[in-house]
């Protein structure tokens, strides 16, 4: 385990500024920067979105796309300097979409425990500087349906797991960092 490592979680809304500040953050570290995309395209305006973030990131940085199986996905490529994980929110859906219909919420929290486990466990062999950006989604309106409910539950979760785990953690409010935690 590297004791250079140090993880940053990066909660916000949608819109909040979470991924620029992540970006902005990993920029003036310097370094090999490897950007780690959870998004798949399923359908043109997605696409598009991807196409337009891709663009506006430095050609110096590598870009992994890794919908599922992060940890794995980060260990299994060249280190880096700096790594930014965009984001918790789409890979928790990844996941839960994954399932078939009706399984069991149970389930569903073993197989998003096991992406949260396999990432932190690659940030503790890999170390260096991490930025994971997530939605807070906890300060909305309860979902109207059993997925939405079961999709916030399992961000949620995730957020604290991870939130417990990093060194940092910066609640980003209208383009506004603000610190939640700083490890001593």
């Amino acid at each position: 385990m590297s004791d250079t490592g140090r993880l940053t979680l990066i909660l916000g809304g949608a819109r909040s500024g979470k991924s620029t500040y992540a970006e902005d953050q990993a920029w003036a570290r310097g370094g090999r920067v490897l950007f780690v995309a959870t998004a798949s395209a399923g359908d043109e305006e997605m696409a598009e979105r991807i196409r337009k973030h891709r663009a506006g990131r430095p050609v110096s940085w590598e870009t992994l796309e890794a919908p599922l199986r992060v940890g794995q996905a980060i260990l299994a490529h060249e280190p880096a300097d700096v790594l930014i994980v965009d984001c918790m929110t789409l890979l928790v859906s990844n996941v839960l979409l994954q399932l078939p219909e009706h399984t069991a919420t149970e389930t569903a929290q073993d197989k998003t425990a096991a992406e949260v486990d396999a990432l932190l466990d690659a940030h503790a062999q890999l170390g260096g500087e991490w930025f994971v950006v997530s939605n807070e989604v906890g300060l909305g309106l309860v979902p109207e349906y059993p997925l939405g409910r079961v999709y916030r539950d399992l961000l949620g979760w995730t957020n604290q797991r991870l939130a417990r785990a990093a060194d940092r953690v910066v609640l980003m409010v209208a383009g506004i960092p603000l610190p939640v935690k700083e490890a001593n």
